[in-house]
């Protein structure tokens, strides 16, 4: 059969060959073994019931094999022969053109040049899941081939559930991931529910499939570093020779070296998975590759001199390098940390005097014991990074739950009120009142073409929009747009696309319809071959309630709670969302956020415009309006600028109260 045959097939008619596990690629880590022998009778009863009857005696002992060894029931098997990646938009079998568009975002997600786990079906961040199994990703593909536009397809945490009546007006898809009953959301839940097959981590944008690759977070990383050098140097002082000590290389974190080489420093980033360092360095993301400390510091030595601009991984624990510094004396100017915190007993962080390999055995085999190494390694993290701020580093929490999961380690990482961390999150310090209050966030789009010169154009129609709003724009947003249309003019030379011809930016409700509007008229007149898929990174503006990351800068008190974000999911889905997706957990951890995303396919037509002239407007403006309400400045600036040229909105403001009122009450 042939790719759409194969497609349409879903569940494949017969019982394909078992596959040979291949120990060469770069699979997930191994789970916990958490469930008891009823458990894990149920496990394989619920991975069975996708398949006909017949075929139980054969795959029952199977799957109980693959859940006793990894923890979870990948079904290998079904995992189909055809490569999966990003194709242009006319190899998809489809009756309804919006689900032919999820259809290459779902294969962008795990493309193996994209995804960080492809065989497990995860794209980033060590566990964030499109599906659960392959089973999944057969029949949801099916699904969206003989779908219609007066049909939505449910998907429950990487389940399809089905096609279900509804009208060309409402989304395609609607994806909920990990929605747990609030007391069941604590780590080892996460680890049974998985296990049993019932929910699954969908991170951000894996679950969503609004996953573009890297390139997503070199923005956000190369906006937060652009303006922690500019909080740290002196004005008019250059990046360039200064140091930028962070670690991560896997998903979204291997985008750090490329933000750093864009902002003009030397960043020096650790990895303890080889493979993954590797990767980055094949794909040109990181410049050099280092596996001793000795070469290290002679690097960093010639870097500095030569002020050079140049992004070093150390094949290597972060740990070594900070406290090696320390001793060399060698100054960081910035200093962060991407490892994947969030799932921290697991394979997120990996403790300091360990071999890679040694700790993942013991991950599995002794899972106390690597617990009690990881924290004893956050406790000497933060000890070194401390005594580096201590001569002048700016450090700041980069919302992986780096600074969470010190603070339950019992490291010194407390501000003097013990309840506050003692270091910012970026958000509380650079995107928060930078960006998110004046409505900036991560806008994205797909040409599903897969045709470069359609990103080019794309480029281009971006590029006159941001440039025609900044010659009228208030001086309180002009950096942003500055920064915005560097950005943008730069980004075909830094080589940023990985998988799905895509491309991001910062920008506000005005300059993301705008842009819109221009791409969608492209798409009509053909100056674009193919219709562009709109969406953005949860981590934005509306889309995530995120306590210590995403609105880390609410202090009002409402920074737990989570109505924002199941606000900004059920209004998108009303107003012209292709599809809507609401998750529990993303970068900081399961049962620590709740966050949700859209995608929506410009096709040319009227209704397309009309649609995203209303969504935009409100995926942006609802979170601005939250943010006014905890009365941050910024925030209340671009709301009211928004109600004055917005007549039809109206939202309610808060009066400050005068500081002075609290000196005869308490």
């Amino acid at each position: 059969m042939n790719f759409k045959e194969q497609i349409l097939q879903g569940i494949p008619a017969v019982l394909p060959e078992r596959k040979i596990y291949n120990a060469q690629l770069n699979h997930a880590p191994v789970r916990k073994d958490i469930l008891h022998p009823e458990e894990k009778k149920l496990a394989v009863s619920n991975a069975l019931r996708y398949f006909p009857g017949e075929w139980h005696q054969t795959l029952a002992p199977e799957f109980l094999e693959e859940l006793n060894t990894y923890g979870r029931i990948y079904m290998y098997r079904f995992k189909p022969d055809y490569a999966i990646y990003a194709r242009p938009l006319s190899e998809y079998p489809f009756q309804s053109l919006h689900a032919g568009c999820i259809m290459l975002m779902i294969q962008n997600n795990l493309d193996p040049a994209v995804a960080q786990h492809p065989e497990e079906l995860i794209t980033y961040g060590g566990n964030g899941g499109v599906f659960q199994n392959w089973a999944q990703y057969l029949i949801t593909m099916q699904y969206l081939a003989i779908m219609t536009d007066e049909q939505t397809l449910n998907m429950y945490s990487g389940h399809p559930q089905g096609l279900f009546p509804s009208s060309k007006y409402a989304p395609r898809v609607v994806v909920s991931n990990g929605m747990m009953i609030p007391n069941y959301s604590k780590a080892d839940d996460l680890e049974r529910f998985s296990a049993l097959g019932v929910t699954q981590y969908g991170q951000m944008t894996a679950g969503s499939y609004m996953y573009i690759g890297p390139q997503g977070i070199v923005h956000g990383t190369t906006i937060t570093l652009m303006n922690a050098f500019r909080k740290k140097l002196a004005e008019g002082q250059s990046p360039a020779g200064k140091i930028f000590l962070t670690a991560g290389l896997g998903g979204m974190s291997g985008a750090q070296p490329k933000a750093g080489n864009i902002t003009g420093c030397i960043t020096i980033c650790a990895e303890v998975n080889p493979a993954a360092a590797h990767k980055r360095h094949a794909q040109g993301w990181v410049d050099e590759l280092v596996d001793d400390l000795t070469s290290l510091l002679a690097r960093t030595k010639r870097a500095r001199e030569g002020k050079e601009t140049v992004s070093i991984a150390y094949v290597g624990n972060v740990v070594d390098i900070w406290e090696r510094f320390d001793l060399e004396d060698i100054s960081v100017e910035i200093g962060s940390d991407q490892t994947s915190l969030h799932n921290p007993w697991s394979g997120g962080y990996y403790p300091v005097g360990l071999s890679f390999e040694a700790a993942n055995k013991m991950m599995v085999t002794s899972p106390q014991q690597f617990k009690d190494k990881v924290q004893e390694s956050l406790r000497k993290h933060a000890a070194a990074i401390n005594r580096h701020v201590a001569k002048g580093t700016y450090f700041f929490d980069y919302g992986n739950a780096f600074l969470l999961e010190c603070s339950r380690a019992g490291a010194d990482v407390m501000a003097t009120n013990g309840i506050d961390f003692k270091y910012p999150s970026y958000v509380q310090d650079i995107l928060g009142p930078m960006c998110f209050d004046y409505g900036f966030g991560p806008f994205r789009w797909v040409c599903s073409s897969g045709d470069a010169e359609d990103l080019a154009i794309t480029d281009r129609l971006a590029l006159e929009v941001l440039e025609d709003i900044k010659v009228t724009a208030a001086q309180e947003i002009i950096q942003q747009l500055s920064d915005n249309i560097t950005w943008i003019r730069e980004a075909a030379a830094n080589r940023l696309v990985v998988g799905s011809q895509a491309r991001i930016l910062y920008a506000d409700a005005e300059g993301r319809a705008k842009i819109a509007e221009k791409f969608n008229e492209a798409v009509k007149t053909g100056e674009l071959s193919a219709p562009v898929i709109l969406g953005r990174d949860h981590h934005d503006v509306s889309g995530t309630d995120s306590p210590f990351r995403e609105t880390s800068n609410i202090y009002d008190g409402s920074r737990f709670t989570a109505d924002m974000a199941i606000q900004n999911v059920i209004g998108d889905s009303f107003r012209g969302a292709t599809w809507v997706s609401i998750h529990n957990g993303g970068g900081v951890g399961w049962g620590e956020v709740i966050n949700g995303g859209f995608g929506m396919v410009l096709d040319g037509t009227e209704e397309a415009d009309e649609k995203l002239k209303n969504m935009l407007f409100y995926d942006v403006n609802n979170g601005i309006a939250r943010r006014s309400w905890a009365r941050n400045q910024e925030a209340d600036f671009a709301i009211r600028r928004e109600m004055e040229r917005t007549p039809l909105l109206r939202v309610t403001l808060p009066t400050r109260v005068d500081e002075d009122i609290w000196e005869s009450l308490f």
